[in-house]
């Protein structure tokens, strides 16, 4: 009986998954899994922590240690986990709000620290698991569970957010975008130091319904797809194009000093 090569990947028992129908977050746990494949990944030597949030699930689904508990404070115990086991590859699953709201400040401290860890954020602009209220990247008008005429704040940025904090590899794609998607969180494994992979995904059940008036999958694709634009074409659009918009690309790529405690080490002497 053929099987996919991928599920080798996943705890026994573990499917059917708990993500709803169309859900981005769902592909990009499998984007993950083909990026571990590709990789040839020692599951042994790595860890996965989630908080709280539709995206946090995924840990749960994968055949490793993992950490699954309160909102928005991954990133502290990715910090005692890397510095504890610094041979250990940590990455860490998150959504917007997770990520920008309660553990904004956290992410903030990780990306200046240069913390080697990996944190993929799946930004669907809303609080998907707790009734699509509005989240730190919803974009300006849009509406929400918490915002019936529209969201009167901008957005927050996040790539622009991890370059200015000091994170070291910063990129941006969308479920739209799979084999950039799948190429850039293997990029980002490979990265000694802060590795920040952003993907945009449509949520059909709170950010479709709301604001985007349908619970179609395809829908919130499409509207993806169309508030889109790369980094290659950002001089060729005006700053007026650009509002509501997301810059795709691989943003930025350094070597720096990594974060050990009470030191930093030059990955290259290790």
């Amino acid at each position: 009986m053929k099987t996919n090569p991928l599920h080798k990947y996943l705890r026994d028992g573990s499917l059917p998954h708990f993500f709803c129908p169309g859900c981005g977050a769902a592909q990009v746990l499998n984007f993950f899994l083909v990026a571990l494949n590709d990789l040839k990944m020692d599951l042994q030597k790595m860890v996965c922590i989630g908080g709280v949030g539709c995206t946090a699930r995924i840990p749960v689904y994968l055949k490793v240690d993992a950490l699954h508990g309160i909102h928005g404070r991954t990133l502290p115990w990715a910090t005692g986990i890397k510095l504890t086991n610094p041979e250990l590859k940590v990455v860490i699953f998150a959504g917007d709000g997770d990520a920008a709201a309660i553990g904004g400040n956290h992410l903030i401290q990780a990306a200046r620290r240069n913390l080697d860890v990996t944190m993929i954020v799946v930004n669907n602009l809303t609080y998907g698991m707790t009734g699509g209220q509005v989240a730190p990247t919803t974009h300006k008008n849009l509406y929400s569970l918490t915002t019936p005429y529209g969201n009167p704040e901008p957005n927050f940025d996040l790539i622009k957010l991890i370059i200015a904090a000091g994170g070291t590899f910063a990129s941006r794609w969308t479920t739209a975008t799979p084999r950039q998607s799948i190429n850039a969180i293997k990029k980002a494994l490979q990265h000694k130091g802060f590795s920040f992979v952003e993907i945009v995904a449509q949520c059909p059940t709170y950010f479709g319904r709301k604001a985007l008036k349908s619970g179609e999958p395809v829908q919130g694709l499409n509207w993806i797809k169309q508030n889109a634009y790369h980094t290659q074409k950002a001089e060729t659009i005006s700053d007026e194009e650009k509002i509501g918009k997301f810059e795709l690309g691989n943003f930025i790529q350094m070597e720096a000093p990594v974060f050990m405690g009470s030191s930093y080490i030059n990955h290259e002497d290790e």
